[in-house]
């Protein structure tokens, strides 16, 4: 039901939150060995009682919606999932979308700069929501990011993208990212190709999943 699942999000929204605290904490600390190692066993305990009943691999967890493609255990937006970057993101039927994002030390490549991997995931996921945003399905067949300029960690980020053409199953998205405070300075942009499963393609790819999954299908 609705309000059931919605009172499970609220809960998992809240324990993400917490243990991304324990994870940045967990990156920072330089903590006695004596504290490391009790925190190593309080931390096993807590995950032996959440393991106490478990999806299995290829499960979809009971707070997403495969429909649309909302994964609340998203590695890149997932509010459950401790090690996604707190990006908030939104789009339009348009095709456009956008994700704001602050950095820290877990996502640290060079001392004091965000991993280029992490810049490349947050566009990648930005690119997928705007295509989805404008009714095409599709999984990422290609994606080239240039770095512009080092992406700094601490600093209020904005990712866009769009759509920019179609050919049946095909489509292309471009994105960029900026700093908030200085949109007109392009820190790493990128171009994507998302190509659409056919129905029966998407069957077979997700079927270990049990379920009809339909946000990286062509559309009829």
């Amino acid at each position: 039901m609705p309000e059931q699942r919605d009172a499970r999000r609220a809960a998992v929204g809240e324990l993400g939150t917490a243990l991304r605290e324990l994870v940045e904490a967990a990156v920072l600390t330089e903590a006695p060995v004596e504290e490391l190692t009790a925190a190593a066993g309080a931390a096993r305990e807590l995950a032996a009682r959440l393991r106490a009943k478990a999806r299995g691999l290829h499960e979809i967890a009971s707070v997403d919606d495969p429909a649309t493609g909302e994964r609340w255990y998203s590695p890149v937006y997932g509010p459950g999932n401790p090690v996604a970057p707190p990006l908030t993101a939104t789009h339009s039927p348009d095709g456009r979308a956008e994700g704001r994002v602050t950095l820290r030390k877990t996502h640290e490549g060079p001392p004091g700069l965000v991993h280029g991997g992490v810049v490349a995931t947050l566009l990648d996921h930005v690119l997928a929501r705007a295509v989805r945003a404008a009714g095409r399905g599709g999984l990422t067949a290609t994606l080239t990011v240039t770095y512009r300029r080092p992406v700094r960690l601490g600093v209020p980020l904005l990712v866009t993208g769009e759509v920019a053409t179609t050919d049946g199953r095909r489509t292309t998205a471009v994105g960029r990212v900026v700093a908030e405070e200085e949109p007109g300075r392009v820190l790493a942009q990128a171009e994507g190709l998302f190509v659409a499963l056919r129905p029966e393609r998407a069957a077979g790819v997700f079927a270990p999943t049990g379920r009809d999954v339909g946000a990286w299908t062509a559309r009829s």
